[in-house]
């Protein structure tokens, strides 16, 4: 039994507010049935004044998306000097950064797909790239945002420049590769399982695929051949120690093998806040690498720290 007092930061105001708060509760849940003293805290902009006077022994960051997830927290907790989970506020930040963070994948030799980063008020009636191509937010999460634009579709899709959009002007345009969905998550510097995600239901692993219960079945392991589960083992720990990750991450990855076995893997983007939702992935990983769910949550709880 620890005895340590935790924190566990969840909801917050981003989009994926649900999604945080589903992964807080399992997370408090779980630390207490491993011993540890923990505050659930929903933040909001007072959270520096209500850390400070709690002052907790680990901060727990269950938050996703915007603040919770692009070094801002961090920064917060850092001034604070309350040890805390995940990432620090560099890699936390650049990861948050879908371009940025393709730039310094790119250049320590990691595969990714041709892209450029345009303001979307500049998305005309002419394609910007040759279709398919996907469209994404630079710095959004859970898929929030993302469209599909097929080879057959004549102009681009017009939601994009119209003011329904809700989801920041910098956009990225990346070429669509077809595919398998998989993934692979990092604890310390070691490689989890890889797992398939097949969506139901969807066209791709949206939302609702990561969040509703059916949306979508993961198959760990992935059946893929040994070369590339290893491969893809080694491009996400390359990809967590290049950003400067730390605690647990998440890379996702497209492979296409429908020419040859060995196909085009291509690298994605890293995910440094990975949900702890019942349907996540990262936690069914560490259950498959032989860690309870409680175990593994320790895990990350005495990884904490500053200076990350």
């Amino acid at each position: 039994m620890s005895g340590k007092h935790v924190a566990v930061l969840m909801g917050g105001f981003s989009s994926e507010r649900p999604v945080s708060l589903s992964s807080g509760a399992a997370c408090a849940d779980a630390l207490e049935g491993a011993g540890f003293r923990v505050t659930r805290i929903d933040v909001d902009r007072n959270v520096a004044e209500v850390l400070a006077a709690l002052r907790p022994d680990v901060a727990f960051n269950a938050l996703h998306g915007p603040f919770g997830e692009d070094g801002t927290i961090q920064g917060i907790l850092e001034y604070l000097q309350i040890p805390y989970t995940h990432s620090g506020v560099l890699a936390s930040a650049l990861a948050m950064d879908k371009a940025q963070a393709k730039h310094v994948a790119a250049a320590s030799g990691i595969p990714v797909a041709d892209a450029l980063v345009m303001d979307r008020r500049s998305f005309g009636p002419k394609h910007p790239m040759k279709p398919p191509y996907v469209v994404k937010p630079v710095s959004e999460g859970s898929s929030f945002g993302v469209v599909i634009v097929k080879e057959d579709q004549s102009h681009p899709p017009q939601v994009v420049a119209s003011n329904e959009w809700r989801y920041g002007d910098r956009i990225m345009v990346e070429r669509y590769v077809a595919g398998r969905e998989l993934t692979c998550g990092v604890m310390g510097d070691t490689a989890l399982g890889v797992t398939e995600i097949i969506p139901q239901g969807h066209a791709f692993y949206d939302y609702d695929s990561k969040y509703v219960k059916g949306g979508s079945s993961h198959v760990i392991p992935a059946q893929v051949s040994p070369n590339i589960y290893q491969k893809i083992q080694t491009l996400a720990v390359k990809a967590h120690q290049a950003i400067g990750c730390r605690g647990v991450s998440r890379s996702d990855f497209r492979f296409d093998d429908s020419s040859s076995d060995e196909g085009e893997l291509i690298w994605l983007e890293i995910n440094t806040q990975p949900g702890m939702t019942p349907t996540s992935l990262v936690p069914e990983m560490a259950a498959y690498a032989g860690y309870g769910f409680g175990e593994f949550l320790s895990w990350m709880v005495e990884d904490a720290s500053c200076l990350r």
